[in-house]
């Protein structure tokens, strides 16, 4: 597929991932519709910092109101479907409005798209949705684990796009991407609240120190979302877009902490603990598959990774409270 002119939606494009996603489509030629969810003060989340905003064509609605998605899906001819609450710590307190964004969101997209005939539907996943491994490399196959309400939700929007390819034929992929980082993320995640208390000189408080992880680079993280959809042979197939490579939340906060270069402690501070059966351990991504079907590897080691993304907080540090726990 070449993307020079494609019509395009990205929805949750004014997020971390939907953000890089959007510009990485208006780099390529395409015809981007960014939707970013609705607010009074007009604000566009993280396309409001783009250099490539007036190059996007900006639209505001709600993922849960079925007449805003097929007003913005009219006219598109490939659908990327990022708009979720993604917050585990925060499912935990309010679990239902995950529910209605995570699921009724991705079924009104679907929706949308049978009356739409849309050519393409990209629904994102979460590595979240396997839990704590039960064989690692995590290949595809690997069972689902509702190990927190916000990963229940996301196993139920999965299945609920798999559904639409198998009943109504429907061309939806599934990306699923393991933990990416880089510039724009959110506090709420593991890595900015290392940088951020970091570059403060504080003391580095977290949740688990023991849980593994695999990170990839958001600009991998697109690359991945745009290869699945260009490829005819990933649909209604699900593909890993992971590094393949693990690292304990403790060795990452020591790694930050020796790119920063500051001394720092590293400790665990049990209110950001998960509930004992509902953290995930370990996660390492089997990514073969994602590389026979569509041709994606990561490019980005995480060493280089880690720098640019210290770099950009180090210049916008604006916003972040390394003091508070962000929920």
């Amino acid at each position: 597929m070449s993307w020079t002119g494609k019509r395009v939606l990205v929805t949750g494009a004014g997020g971390f991932i939907g953000s890089h996603l959007a510009e990485s489509l208006v780099r390529a030629g395409a015809s981007v519709r960014a939707m970013v969810r609705y607010n009074s003060g007009g604000r566009r989340g993280w396309l409001d910092e783009s250099l490539l905003q007036k190059d996007m064509e900006i639209v505001a609605g709600d993922i849960t109101d079925s007449g805003s998605v097929a007003s913005a899906m009219q006219g598109r001819e490939v659908v990327f479907h990022l708009a979720a609450l993604i917050a585990i710590p925060y499912s935990y307190t309010a679990p239902l409005s995950y529910v209605q964004t995570n699921i009724v969101g991705t079924l009104n997209v679907l929706e949308a798209a049978r009356r739409l005939g849309t050519e393409r539907i990209v629904q994102t996943s979460t590595s979240e949705v396997y839990g704590t491994a039960l064989f690692v490399p995590i290949s595809e196959t690997h069972p689902l684990q509702g190990q927190s309400p916000y990963s229940a939700s996301k196993i139920g929007s999965d299945k609920l796009a798999e559904s639409y390819y198998r009943s109504f034929g429907l061309p939806v992929v599934t990306v699923r991407p393991f933990n990416t980082y880089g510039p724009r993320q959110s506090a709420r995640a593991v890595l900015p609240t290392i940088i951020t208390q970091c570059l403060a000189g504080q003391t580095v408080r977290l949740g688990s120190l023991t849980p593994t992880r695999d990170l990839n680079y958001v600009a991998d993280t697109a690359a991945g979302f745009m290869a699945c959809a260009a490829h005819p042979d990933a649909v209604g197939k699900t593909l890993n877009i992971g590094s393949g490579r693990e690292i304990s939340v403790g060795d990452l906060a020591g790694l930050v902490a020796r790119l920063v270069g500051t001394n720092v402690r590293i400790e665990c501070d049990e209110q950001r603990l998960r509930p004992a059966a509902s953290e995930v351990e370990r996660l390492l991504a089997d990514n073969r598959l994602a590389a026979e079907t569509v041709g994606w590897k990561p490019t980005v080691t995480l060493e280089d990774g880690l720098q640019q993304t210290i770099e950009w907080f180090r210049g916008n540090s604006k916003g972040y409270r390394a003091d508070v726990y962000n929920v």
